[in-house]
C-alpha cells in the first residue's frame, strides 16, 4: 500500500505545480493585456483632447471668418452648425458600419 501512496504523491505535487504555474501564466497573461488595452486606450484618448481642442479652435475661426464674409457674425456660427448636422446626420446612417468596425478593432486586440 505504501508504494502505491509514494508513487502518487510526487504526480500530485507535479500536477500541483502545473496547475499553479498555469494559473500565474494566466494572471501575467491577462496582466499584459489590460495593461495593452489601457496604454492604447489612453494614448488615443490624449490625442481625440488635442484633436477636440484643434477643431473647436478652427471652429471658432471658420465661423467668425464666414460671419465676417456673409456680413452677420451668427451667420458663420449657423453655418458651422449646419455643416455639423450634415456630419451627425451621415454618422447616423452609418453607426451599424461603425460600430462593428469598432467591436471587431477592440476583439482583435483583447485576443492578439
Amino acid at each position: 500500500m505504501d508504494t502505491k501512496t509514494e508513487l502518487i504523491d510526487p504526480l500530485l505535487e507535479r500536477v500541483e505545480a502545473y496547475s499553479n504555474t498555469t494559473i500565474e501564466l494566466l494572471k501575467l497573461k491577462s496582466i499584459d493585456k489590460t495593461a495593452d488595452v489601457s496604454a492604447t486606450f489612453i494614448s488615443r484618448l490624449l490625442l481625440v483632447i488635442v484633436l477636440v481642442l484643434l477643431v473647436f479652435t478652427l471652429n471658432v475661426a471658420v465661423a467668425l471668418w464666414l460671419g465676417e464674409v456673409l456680413g452677420k457674425n451668427y451667420y458663420g456660427f449657423l453655418m458651422v452648425a449646419a455643416f455639423y448636422a450634415v456630419i451627425a446626420i451621415v454618422i447616423y446612417f452609418t453607426h451599424p458600419f461603425i460600430k462593428s468596425r469598432i467591436n471587431n478593432s477592440i476583439i482583435k486586440q483583447l485576443l492578439n
